[in-house]
C-alpha cells in the first residue's frame, strides 16, 4: 500500500491539578495532520495552474510535522527555526492539546511577488484534554529564498491573534466528579473500570452541555489582563440530580478492558454497541487514563472502510459479488499502491477482493463512483460526518471529496483524508448488518439530530454475506472459532515511513457490533484480531 500519514500520536498527558494554566508565548493546538509523505509529490493541488507546487508541498509538510509532534522538523522548515520550535512546543503542552489536526486549504500566490511568495490557509482542530475541540483558521506565509521555499516564521501563523503583546491561557473550572450507573443500575467508577476515568469526567449531566468546563483566553503578556475568550467549553451544571444513567454494561466494560491487554501494551481502543439502537455497551482505551481514543480519536480506518466503499458500489449496482475485478500486486494512480505483503489474486471476484482485503481491486473500481459519492453515501446511509450527540465529546468522522485522482484512490481503501475511530467503525458495522443507522449514545435520552436513509435490503444481505465470508474464508479468520453468525473485516492503515501500520478489526455477533484499533499493530488480523476474539469470547449475552 502507498504510505499515507495518519493521525499524529502525541502521548497522553496528566491533567494539571491547578485550575489555571499559563501558556508561554503561544496558542492552542489542533488535532490531525495533513500529510507528510502525502504532501510531497502529487498532492491535492497537483495539476492546477497557480502557485508553485513546491511551495504547497512545503506548507503541507510543515503542517504534517507540526501535527505529528515532529517539532524540530517543522521548525526547520521555517525562517526562524529556534523560535519556531520554542513556540510550537509550548503551544501544545501549554494548552493540553492531545492531537493537532491541521488541514491545508487552497493556496494563493502574491501577485506582486513575481512568484516568490505564497500563502496557504489552513484549518486547525484543537482537542483540549478533557474539555472539547477548539477550531480556528490561520495562514502560512511562504517565501522563496534562492531555490528553496520556507515558511516565513511569525507568531500569527500559529494563530491570527498570537502576537508579541498577547498570548493564550487555559483555564479550567474544576467540577465535582460525576456519579454514574450502567444500564442496569450498577455503579460505575474509574476504580473498578480504569478506562472509564476519562469517560466519566466528560459525562454531561444535562442536555445543555454540562460536564467539565473551561476556556481558552487571550491575555496581555505583561499584565495577564483578559482581552477576550477565544473558546469556551461546557456550561453551568445543574444541581446534583443523582447518578447519570448510562447505556454502558458493567459486564461488557470489564470484558473490554480485559481484552485490551491482548494489545501487548500498545496504544489501543475499542467500542462495543448494540446494533438495533446504537446504545454503547463498552468504551475501553489503553492506556486507560489517557486520551479517549475510542470516541475522540481521528484515524485512517484502512480497509475496514471497505464496508462503506462496498455499500456505495452495491447501492448503484456498480459491481456484484461474483463480478471479476482482478487484484494485481500493484496499481499506480499518481503513486504506486500495493496490497498487504504485496499479495496478488489474479481473476479475483469482488467477494474475494473483499474477504482478502485487496486494495488494488477496490482502487481499480474508483471510476464507478463519482468524486463526492463515497462521502455522500457515508453521510446519508451511515451517518458519518453528521453531528452526533453521544453524551460525551466525540469525533464523528470526515470523508471530504477527493481533490485529485490519487486522493480518490486512497479514499476507496480508507486512507488519504478519510478519518474515523472505533466508535464510528462500530456504528458503520452495525448499520451494514441492520440497514439502518442509529446514532450511538452513551447517555440515555441524548438528542438525535441526524438525518439518514435506510440501506436497501439487498445491499444489507450482500454486506452481511461479505462480512461473514471474511471470517470463514478471509482475513478475519481469527474470529472463526466463535459460535454463531460472526461477521468481520480487518484493516491495515498506513501512518508514515517512520511508524508501523495501525491494525484494525470490526465485527458483529449476537446483536452487538465491535471495533478495535491498535496503534502500530502492523496488521489488523495480528493485532486487533486477538483483542476482539477475547472480547467476544468473554462478553455476556446482551
Amino acid at each position: 500500500m502507498h504510505t499515507f500519514p495518519d493521525l499524529p500520536r502525541t502521548g497522553p498527558r496528566r491533567r494539571p491539578r491547578t485550575a489555571v494554566k499559563a501558556l508561554v508565548a503561544v496558542t492552542t493546538v489542533a488535532a490531525v495532520a495533513v500529510g507528510g509523505a502525502w504532501g510531497a509529490g502529487l498532492g491535492p493541488f497537483a495539476g492546477e495552474s497557480g502557485p508553485d507546487p513546491e511551495a504547497v508541498a512545503e506548507a503541507r509538510a510543515f503542517l504534517a510535522d507540526w501535527a505529528a509532534g515532529r517539532l524540530p522538523d517543522a521548525a526547520a522548515r521555517t525562517t526562524g527555526p529556534d523560535r519556531a520550535q520554542e513556540v510550537l512546543s509550548s503551544f501544545t503542552a501549554g494548552l493540553d492539546i492531545e492531537k493537532p489536526v491541521l488541514t491545508a486549504g487552497k493556496p494563493v500566490e502574491d501577485e506582486e511577488s513575481d512568484g516568490r511568495a505564497v500563502t496557504v490557509p489552513y484549518t486547525a482542530r484543537m482537542p483540549v484534554t478533557g474539555l472539547g475541540t477548539w477550531t480556528y483558521t490561520a495562514e502560512l506565509p511562504l517565501r522563496k529564498r534562492g531555490d528553496e521555499w520556507k515558511v516565513d516564521w511569525r507568531l500569527s501563523l500559529v494563530h491570527p491573534r498570537l502576537s508579541g503583546t498577547e498570548k493564550f491561557r487555559l483555564e479550567r473550572e474544576e467540577a465535582e466528579p460525576v456519579r454514574a450507573n450502567d444500564r442496569d443500575g450498577r455503579t460505575l467508577s474509574a476504580a473498578a473500570h480504569p478506562s472509564l476515568g476519562p469517560v466519566l469526567a466528560q459525562l454531561d449531566r444535562s442536555t445543555d452541555g454540562g460536564g467539565p468546563r473551561g476556556a481558552v483566553l487571550l491575555v496581555d503578556r505583561v499584565t495577564g489582563e483578559v482581552r477576550r475568550t477565544e473558546a469556551s467549553f461546557g456550561s453551568r451544571t445543574p444541581e446534583d440530580e443523582g447518578p447519570v444513567r448510562t447505556t454502558l454494561d458493567a459486564r461488557w466494560q470489564s470484558a473490554a478492558e480485559q481484552a485490551l491487554k491482548k494489545a501487548g501494551g500498545k496504544n489501543a481502543a475499542l467500542v462495543a454497541l448494540r446494533v438495533d439502537d446504537g446504545q454503547i455497551l463498552a468504551v475501553a482505551n489503553s492506556p486507560a487514563d489517557g486520551f479517549n481514543r475510542a470516541v475522540s480519536g481521528t484515524y485512517a480506518p484502512g480497509s475496514t472502510w471497505k464496508i462503506v466503499t462496498s455499500g456505495a458500489l452495491l447501492l448503484k449496482d456498480a459491481v456484484a459479488p461474483d463480478d471479476v475485478v482482478d487484484c494485481p500486486r500493484y496499481l499506480t494512480v499518481g503513486k504506486r499502491f500495493q496490497n498487504v505483503e504485496t499479495s496478488a489474486h489474479p481473476g479475483a471476484t469482488f467477494r474475494k477482493a473483499f474477504t482478502e482485503s485487496c486494495n488494488t481491486a477496490f482502487i481499480g473500481l474508483r471510476g464507478r463512483l463519482g468524486d463526492g459519492e463515497l462521502g455522500d453515501v457515508a453521510r446519508t446511509y451511515f451517518g458519518v460526518g453528521q453531528t452526533w450527540h453521544v453524551g460525551i465529546p466525540s469525533y464523528d468522522g470526515s470523508v471530504p471529496e477527493p481533490r485529485d485522482a490519487t486522493e480518490k484512490a486512497a479514499s476507496m481503501i480508507g486512507q488519504g483524508r478519510v478519518q474515523a475511530n472505533p466508535l464510528i467503525m462500530a456504528s458503520v458495522t452495525a448499520t451494514a448488518v441492520t440497514g439502518r443507522f442509529h446514532q450511538p449514545a452513551l447517555v440515555e435520552g441524548t438528542e438525535d439530530t441526524t438525518d439518514t436513509e435506510p440501506l436497501p435490503p439487498r445491499v444489507v444481505t450482500q454486506l452481511r454475506t461479505l462480512l461473514r465470508a471474511t471470517v470463514t474464508e478471509g482475513t478475519a479468520r481469527a474470529l472463526a472459532p466463535l459460535a454463531g453468525e460472526v461477521g468481520g473485516k480487518t484493516g491495515t492503515a498506513e501512518v508514515s515511513d517512520e511508524q508501523e501500520n495501525n491494525g484494525w478489526m470490526v465485527a458483529h455477533r449476537d446483536g452487538v457490533a465491535v471495533a478495535c484499533v491498535v496503534e502500530e499493530g502492523v496488521t489488523g488480523g495480528g493485532s486487533a484480531g486477538p483483542v476482539l476474539h477475547a472480547l467476544l469470547s468473554a462478553a455476556p449475552s446482551s
